[in-house]
């Protein structure tokens, strides 16, 4: 019982402190007035208007709004991917902090579904880029065409979405793959000398093949940075299998629902940055990205003597904003250091490269990572 009432206090505690940094202390009872029920009956949400009424909504039970709207995410989608929760809490985490995820994994194991699938419960415009060896940059952003009045046109090509899928994104030449990087930064694209800006909320999954090397182009650092995870799909388990070959081989089908829409998303990933953080848990963030330097100040052993190259500042950006997301998630007010610990892997294994040394001694990425993190 005192366990309980501990934790009850703890959870009070953040809730108040969510609070008042959100709002300030002089105005936060006054900010925290619900919305009129009547003004919203005809709102097809069971959590109101949360971004239309000015910060009248209690920004904590928007996150205790958030959490609901992750379950019933995972939920559905789970209704046709299986054997794969953990990836998709990944790949959610990475879309409510504003990232971008490198999906890598051999054949077969739904990673291209699971793009379509997410893309189709959040009720985003989705386009899917096929790449191959002869893909152009045009192909990607667009071009410009003489119409029939004969003046130049620029007609958008498949980046102009909302979730891309880069399928096989190793499998075209960096020069093509680079007509990605202003996109996944800024958020804008470049053409014939005119900016043009991307819908939002913009979100790029990419996928890549790890066993065949002949005809590949593995991706460029920059590139690689641009992603804010790198996740690493396995076999699934036994039933899992079980249960996704005696649904394909039959002809079961289920329908999907939109559960959340593009206004609800560009909510929740502004209020995701307003969850604060401890100073802690901050320089606990920063200090992980640091030692993974080799020959710095604060470099681990383990670094100079493994590794040739360290994670650059977005990965302690990256850090906190994974940890803030999934705190979230959660229904917590505010990340601790285990949740920096939860994303550190899939953040950091693409950033830092081993030498010869960690190739000879057969030391993993993950290895290195997990030592760093003692």
């Amino acid at each position: 019982m005192a366990d309980l009432t501990m934790k009850s206090s703890k959870k009070n505690d953040e809730k108040e402190q969510f609070s008042r940094i959100l709002v300030g202390n002089w105005n936060w009872r006054w900010r925290f007035n619900w919305c009129s029920p009547r003004k919203h009956r005809r709102r097809n949400s069971n959590w109101g208007c949360l971004w239309s009424c000015h910060g009248k909504k209690n920004e904590v039970e928007a996150v205790n709004a958030l959490s609901n709207k992750f379950e019933q995410l995972r939920s559905e989608i789970k209704k046709r991917i299986y054997g794969q929760d953990e990836i998709i809490d990944q790949v959610l985490v990475t879309m409510f902090s504003r990232g971008h995820c490198l999906l890598i994994g051999v054949p077969g194991l739904a990673k291209t579904l699971l793009v379509n699938t997410i893309a189709e419960v959040l009720g985003l415009q989705y386009k899917r880029i096929q790449f191959t060896p002869d893909l152009m940059p045009s192909d990607i952003i667009g071009t410009e065409i003489l119409d029939k009045d004969r003046e130049f046109k620029f007609i958008r090509g498949p980046i102009f979405a909302n979730i891309i899928l880069a399928d096989e994104i190793n499998r075209t030449p960096p020069k093509t793959q680079a007509a990605l990087l202003e996109a996944m930064q800024e958020r804008t694209i470049t053409a014939a000398g005119q900016k043009y800006e991307l819908d939002k909320p913009f979100f790029v999954l990419a996928t890549q093949n790890p066993i065949e090397q002949e005809g590949t182009y593995p991706l460029p650092e920059a590139q690689l940075d641009r992603f804010m995870f790198s996740i690493w799909l396995d076999y699934p388990k036994f039933q899992d299998e079980l249960t996704i070959v005696r649904n394909t081989t039959s002809d079961f089908s289920n329908q999907l629902k939109e559960i959340i829409t593009k206004e609800e998303i560009r909510y929740f990933q502004d209020l995701v940055l307003k969850v604060p953080v401890n100073e802690n848990v901050l320089k606990y963030a920063v200090s992980l990205s640091a030692k993974t330097r080799p020959n710095t100040e604060l470099a681990a052993p383990i670094t100079n003597k493994y590794l040739k190259w360290g994670a650059g500042p977005r990965a302690s950006q990256y850090l906190v904003l994974g940890a803030k997301t999934l705190a979230a998630l959660q229904g917590k007010y505010s990340p601790d250091i285990d949740d920096i610990k939860k994303v550190a892997v899939n953040i950091l294994r693409h950033r830092i490269i081993k030498n010869y040394k960690a190739e000879a001694e057969n030391l993993s990425v993950e290895d290195i990572i997990a030592e760093l993190m003692k």
